[in-house]
């Protein structure tokens, strides 16, 4: 698995790098400082995960990630940052990254590229802590065109503003395996993994 790693502290790009290169699985293909750097080594490189710090001088990695994807829209971006600034999360999922990360949460970083070269998206608990209240808006996404019943779209909301399949179940007069069976019906339907990638859907819908 092939990874790039860009931060401008070059104190942070070797720690991420020691901790990196301590799993056989993963291969640092290239290390950079800048945004500039982080577009000329994917391109360069074609990593399997670029792993990117968003604060940088110049070209950030939000406006660096957002030329990439233009580029390869399947690239698979993990960001990571030093604080949980609303800001930054609601671009990092416009965008399309796969990911958004606290860097003092250090030990989630390898479990969090494996879920992301799986195909997963990542987001630390602070993140999906803070999901559903950038959902408060009037305005339904629209679904049209995926086949999705009035029902599924109740699920889907209630899934966006953070309920679990018990606290759904209760709402809508059903059980808790109903509620599974729906998830999974949308999930295929929607062509998503996991339900945080459903919360992801819905928001960047509206």
């Amino acid at each position: 698995m092939k990874i790039i790693i860009i931060d401008d502290d070059s104190f942070i790009c070797a720690s991420l790098k020691t901790i990196l290169q301590a799993d056989p699985e993963l291969e640092v293909a290239a290390a950079g400082t800048s945004g500039a750097e982080a577009v000329a080594l994917y391109n360069q490189f074609l990593p399997d995960v670029l792993l990117m710090d968003i604060q940088m001088k110049g070209m950030n990695g939000l406006e660096a990630a957002e030329i990439i994807l233009k580029k390869h829209p399947d690239a698979k971006i993990l960001l990571l940052t030093t604080f949980s600034d609303d800001d930054y999360i609601i671009k990092a999922l416009r965008i399309g990254a796969k990911g958004y990360l606290i860097k003092q949460n250090a030990e989630v970083i390898i479990p969090a590229l494996k879920a992301v070269i799986s195909g997963q998206s990542v987001f630390g608990g602070e993140i999906v802590a803070k999901l559903p209240l950038f959902l408060e808006k009037p305005d339904k996404p629209d679904l049209s065109g995926h086949d999705i019943s009035e029902r599924e779209m109740e699920i889907i909301s209630h899934i966006a503003k953070g309920l679990n399949n018990k606290e759904i179940a209760d709402i809508l007069f059903l059980s808790e395996g109903t509620v599974r069976n729906y998830i999974s019906v949308i999930l295929e339907k929607l062509d998503l993994r996991d339900r945080t990638q459903i919360v992801i859907y819905y928001y960047n819908s509206l």
